[in-house]
């Protein structure tokens, strides 16, 4: 048993206890009650504002050549020569290949000499109608040695046209053997080699390919719901393309939309398009792919904020509203399309209001904030 010393000192130390947990949460609440306020964040932001804006449709494109030639032997024979490195820029008119002319002049100076003997014998045979003619007159010879002789003339002046064509038919196969290039543009590389024979017209073996590439196509396809849209902007004016080569961002080739198919694939639901550039730099290559914007006019009193305010949230995009107190309010946004570092708002802002660029990272509603120099504003309109 318990002596009753003993259980005093247990009732004593119960109570004690009692006491020390019944004070330790208000002491835990004054403490935090006196806690400093957090510091503002410091932030930079940009401005609220409508202009007008450039409407855009944007895709992949591929660069096409102009014009592409692959360039065929008319006669056989052995590649005596090339006149041209490969890759090299070549223009119209300028020679590049010669194949053995030799046979071919050999024919040539046959069909020559052909010619001339026909040709004699051919002014021989005039000579004897016009005797024969007077013979016949004085009743020399009779009418059929006449008229045989008149025949063989005649045969004799056709014998000469037909030699004429030969001639002009060796001519122009000899003209064959020295190969001139066709259009202005760059060569590919030797499909066949010099030494090699090659055959007439042999239409799977070409011996170079040239490709024109000032101007040059890009082309590209975009959804059928934009033909409206494409048809009625061409009907005001010509249709501006732009090209962006990958890490060539900030320069952007310009062109002109010159071509719609005639009919929307019905497999992709898409019509082709293409656009001409220039090309003056050279810096769109055939087979390259590049980033399209096709221009289909502007878009007037768009609402437009600086892209870096925009952040993506669970689910939806949003920005940070700072209010005239310097607090900020979260604010979720329907954005219609960014480009060139503006977004364009469809709702959520209205013109006028600041919103944050940079520092967001520290952010939650309600937090204050410290403006810092460096505030932007959306380009104005061009």
């Amino acid at each position: 048993m318990h002596t009753p010393s003993r259980i005093s000192v247990f009732l004593l130390w119960g109570a004690f206890l009692a006491l020390s947990l019944y004070f330790l949460p208000a002491c835990s609440r004054s403490k935090s009650e006196v806690r400093p306020q957090a510091a503002p964040v410091p932030v930079t932001v940009g401005t609220v504002v409508r202009k007008s804006m450039p409407l855009e449709v944007k895709t992949i494109g591929n660069v096409e050549a102009y014009a592409s030639v692959s360039v065929k032997a008319r006669v056989g024979g052995e590649l005596k020569q090339v006149h041209f490195r490969e890759g090299q820029e070549v223009k119209k008119g300028d020679l590049l290949f010669t194949i053995d002319p030799r046979p071919y002049e050999a024919a040539l100076k046959e069909c020559q000499a052909k010619l001339a003997r026909d040709q004699a014998l051919w002014k021989k045979a005039q000579e004897d109608v016009r005797r024969y003619a007077q013979l016949i007159k004085n009743d020399l010879i009779s009418r059929e040695q006449h008229d045989q002789v008149v025949a063989n003339a005649q045969a004799l002046g056709a014998t000469v046209q037909a030699d004429e064509a030969a001639v002009e038919n060796a001519r122009l196969q000899l003209g064959y053997c020295y190969i001139s290039s066709p259009i202005t543009g760059r060569t590919g590389s030797f499909l066949i080699h010099q030494g090699n024979l090659i055959k007439a017209d042999d239409e799977k073996n070409p011996i170079v390919i040239i490709h024109q590439i000032q101007p040059i196509y890009v082309s590209f396809a975009v959804p059928e719901k934009h033909l409206p849209e494409i048809k009625a902007a061409m009907a005001r004016e010509a249709l501006p393309v732009k090209a962006v080569i990958a890490g060539e961002e900030s320069r952007p080739v310009q062109g002109t939309l010159t071509f719609v198919d005639n009919r929307v694939d019905p497999a992709t639901g898409t019509i082709r398009l293409k656009g001409t550039f220039k090309n003056d730099e050279k810096r769109l290559w055939p087979g390259q792919f590049v980033e399209v914007a096709l221009g289909l006019g502007s878009q007037p009193e768009a609402l437009v904020v600086p892209g870096r305010a925009v952040q993506t949230g669970q689910g939806e995009q949003f920005v940070f509203v700072v209010r005239p107190d310097h607090t900020v309010e979260y604010r979720a946004v329907a954005v219609e399309r960014i480009m060139e570092g503006e977004a364009v708002i469809k709702s959520g802002l209205t013109a006028g209001e600041q919103v944050v660029t940079e520092g967001h990272l520290r952010l939650v509603p309600g937090a204050r904030v410290e403006i810092k120099a460096g505030t932007e504003s959306p380009k104005p309109a061009s």
